[in-house]
Formats: structure tokens, C-alpha cells, sequence
């Protein structure tokens, strides 16, 4: 063993130590420490792995990239992973890559419509707006908080193009009929699967349903690399689109550190460049930068090892929540998951009902006033949003459950770091509320 090597060895061996010194478990005390709605679950595994790729110094995608990508290719059960550096970078790709020339008449053209929802987060609908195509929200149906599918029917018109919504806080949307829709009016279907990740549709794993699909790893999802995302696809055509636009739009798809993978590197014509130009210059796309580095990737990789127990534990949390929750039938409106479906719940859902002696906001306060966090479900109703107001965009028919979401509805936590002291609590919590509505 030369002496590289041995250091290696050694920096591995203290890094462990380090992770234990550093990140030993903290024992909960009610009302003194705060029950997060998520954060992230790591072990020596994620510690160990980010110093190895540090200490290889590849930093762009390296071997641990490529074993992620396997991984999640793996777990899916999907052909093509594409990592980015983060969830909304991967919606931006996906939506991007169906606007390619490659695509032919099937491209999206600017004014083209997207069907989405209002009720969910920004990085679902900006892509939209951001590639001049128009987004027509479509309102939700209680309790599953997914997109309402008689109403989407509806809002179907001759410049529809695609459908791009996201599986609400983990809870599958009706993918029979939405897969459906999509095939007779030869839409394209993207599915923004940042909160579902393990979720499954009939014994399938969301995220392959669509053309493609998109997940994130911030802290607050189902596994972490701190910043990062993929966009997923079987259609090798649009893989080898998405990879394009994440990497500056180039025609070459080498990765880093190869050269003339093709064979072809300086015996080809492209647009106007005389021929023999060198292909790794060769833009095909407007693109951008959007990649991972190799240090995230491994850290992504110690994480997915972890998905299924992580997935296990969140359909626990949200057991938990329901049946603190159901002791209150009168007040709340408790979630339900789509038929035909498993979650692997990101958050747990609850609205307060109209003739609720309390609102939204006066429960959350008092939850937060006792360190249990909560929040809205993200931008309650996009189209009320600031950013959205003078955005070209269509409502169909109407947005009220939207509204009443808006107004009415909080999550709670499911995250694996939940532990049983921190639901002893937070029921008691609860109780003290109810109690004083009496």
C-alpha cells in the first residue's frame, strides 16, 4: 500500500469517528426541541462516501454518479437517468426537451397549452411560463388533493400539448385515467415526482408512467444529496434531448473525461459549421449547465440504499398522524390516497372543515408556538401568487377547491426522523387546541 493510500484509509477511519463525535442522536424533549416537518437521515455511509469523492477530486460527474444513476435506474425499473442539480432543474429539463426540433410536429411550440394545477409548487408550472407555452389550471378534488380529472377532460382544447402535474405530497394522482387521456389526444404526460418517490400506482413505482418524469433531492424529500434532482425516461431520444439542454445544449454526449465515443468526433456536418468540426462543440439545443457534481452523487448513492425503509417509515408517520387526527372528525378533513395506489407520503395533509370553530392559521400557530412545524400546501393557489399575476395563463372553469385549500389546509411531517415521543407530543398538543374550542 503506497502512502495515498494509507491516508485514505486513515481520513475514512477518522471521518467515522468524526460522524460519531459529531451527529450522536439527541434525546427529544418536549416544548424544548423542535419537530421538524422533514430534514434529512443520514448515517457514516453519506459522511464516508462525500470525503471519498472528495478525495478522488473528479468533482463533474464520476463513479459515483454513474452507480446513482444505476440505482435509481434500478429502483424504478426505468432506462434512462439523468441527474441535475436540483428538482426544479429537472422539471425545466424535461419541459425544455419537449420543445426540440428533433421532436418534429410533436414539439411544443410556443402558445401551446400545458394542463397543470394551481395548488402545488412553482417548479411545476414556471418551466411553462419560462418556454412561452400557457398554463391552464385545472382545480383539485378533496381529500386525495390531485388534479380533477372530469375537469381536465374539459379543459382539453386543439392547442393542448402536454399534461405536466406532480403526485400531491407523495399521494399518486389517477394515472389510469390520466395515462389514458393522454394517449387519445396524443399528449405529452411529464410527472413531477419530486414528492413521490417510492410511491408505487398498482405495483408500480410513479415516475414511470409518463414520458418522463422528474424527482428532487433537496433535504426535504424522500432522500437527500442536499442540492440535486434526475429527470427519468425510457424514450432513449428524449434521454439523449434532456441531456443536451443540461449539458449547454451540446450534440456530443461523451462524458466527462472521454472523447469520440461516437467515432465520428471530426467527420461531420452540423447546421452551418464547415465539416470536421470538432462535435464536442457542437450546440444542438439552447441549454444551460445543470448538472451534478460527483460529491452530491455520493451522497445520493449512501442515501438510495436507504429509500425503502425511508418510504416504510413515512407510510408509518402518516398512519400515526390519521389516527391522532381522527379523534376529531368534526373539525378536520383528514387526506385519503388514491385508489389503486401506495404512497410513500411526504407530508401528511389536513384541511379544516367550514364550520370549524378555529381557522388554518390559529391551529398552525399554536403548533408552531409549541416547536411542531407546519406548512401550507406551498403556493396555495399559483395563480394569487405575485410572480403569476400578469403571466399569460388560463383558469378552466374554476379554481374553488383550489381557494379553499388556500385558505383552509396545513401538512405535518411524515420524514423518517420523526420518532414515537415527538406524536406523543404533538397529540397533546392537539388535544390542549381542542379542548379550548370547546
Amino acid at each position: 500500500m503506497n502512502k495515498a493510500e494509507s491516508l485514505r484509509k486513515e481520513i475514512i477511519a477518522k471521518t467515522i469517528e468524526y460522524y460519531q463525535a459529531k451527529f450522536e442522536p439527541k434525546s427529544f424533549q418536549p416544548g424544548i426541541s423542535r419537530i421538524n416537518y422533514a430534514g434529512r437521515v443520514f448515517d457514516e455511509t453519506e459522511l464516508t462516501n462525500a470525503v471519498e469523492a472528495s478525495l478522488d477530486f473528479w468533482l463533474t460527474e464520476g463513479r459515483f454518479s454513474e452507480a446513482f444513476c444505476e440505482k435509481i435506474a434500478d429502483f424504478l425499473e426505468i432506462e434512462h437517468v439523468l441527474l441535475t442539480n436540483s428538482g426544479s432543474s429537472a422539471n425545466l429539463l424535461a419541459l425544455s426537451a419537449l420543445t426540440s426540433l428533433k421532436l418534429g410536429d410533436k414539439r411544443l411550440q410556443p402558445g401551446d397549452e400545458v394542463i397543470t394545477v394551481a395548488a402545488g409548487f412553482p417548479a411545476t408550472v414556471t418551466p411553462i411560463i419560462q418556454n412561452n407555452l400557457v398554463p391552464v389550471f385545472v382545480d383539485i378534488s378533496l381529500p386525495t388533493y390531485n388534479v380533477d380529472i372530469e375537469m381536465l377532460k374539459k379543459a382539453i382544447t386543439e392547442k393542448t400539448k402536454c399534461i405536466f402535474i406532480a403526485h400531491t405530497l407523495g399521494n399518486p394522482f389517477d394515472l389510469d385515467s390520466i395515462v389514458q387521456i393522454a394517449k387519445e389526444h396524443n399528449l405529452w404526460l411529464i410527472e413531477d415526482n419530486c414528492d413521490a418517490f417510492g410511491s408505487e400506482y398498482r405495483g408500480q413505482k410513479t415516475g414511470t408512467f409518463g414520458d418522463l418524469s422528474t424527482i428532487s433531492f433537496y433535504p426535504a424529500h424522500h432522500i437527500t444529496t442536499g442540492e440535486g434532482g434526475a429527470v427519468c425516461t425510457n424514450d432513449p431520444l428524449l434521454a439523449e434531448i434532456v441531456r443536451s439542454f443540461r449539458d449547454w445544449g451540446r450534440d456530443c454526449y461523451c462524458a466527462g473525461g472521454e472523447n469520440n465515443t461516437c467515432g465520428k468526433r471530426f467527420t461531420q456536418q452540423f447546421g452551418n459549421l464547415p465539416i470536421g468540426f470538432d462535435h464536442k462543440y457542437v450546440y444542438s439545443e439552447i441549454g444551460y449547465n445543470l448538472k451534478m457534481t460527483d460529491i452530491q452523487a455520493a451522497i445520493g448513492s449512501a442515501q438510495i440504499d436507504k429509500l425503502p425503509d425511508f418510504c416504510k417509515k413515512r407510510k408509518e408517520h402518516y398512519k400515526k398522524w390519521y389516527q391522532i387526527f381522527n379523534q376529531y372528525p368534526d373539525y378536520f378533513i383528514l387526506p385519503e390516497k388514491t385508489e389503486n395506489s401506495d404512497p410513500a407520503w411526504f407530508a401528511f395533509i389536513v384541511s379544516i372543515k367550514e364550520d370549524a370553530p378555529f381557522s388554518r392559521n390559529q391551529i398552525t400557530e399554536h403548533f408552531n408556538n409549541s416547536l411542531i412545524e407546519t406548512r401550507n400546501l406551498f403556493a396555495g393557489n399559483m395563480t394569487k401568487q405575485p410572480a403569476f399575476l400578469n403571466k399569460n395563463h388560463i383558469i378552466a372553469d374554476h379554481l374553488n377547491q383550489t381557494d379553499f385549500v388556500m385558505n383552509n389546509t396545513f401538512f405535518l411531517g411524515t420524514y423518517p426522523g420523526l420518532t414515537q415521543e415527538m406524536f406523543d407530543f404533538a397529540e397533546q398538543v392537539l388535544a390542549d387546541f381542542i379542548s379550548k374550542q370547546q
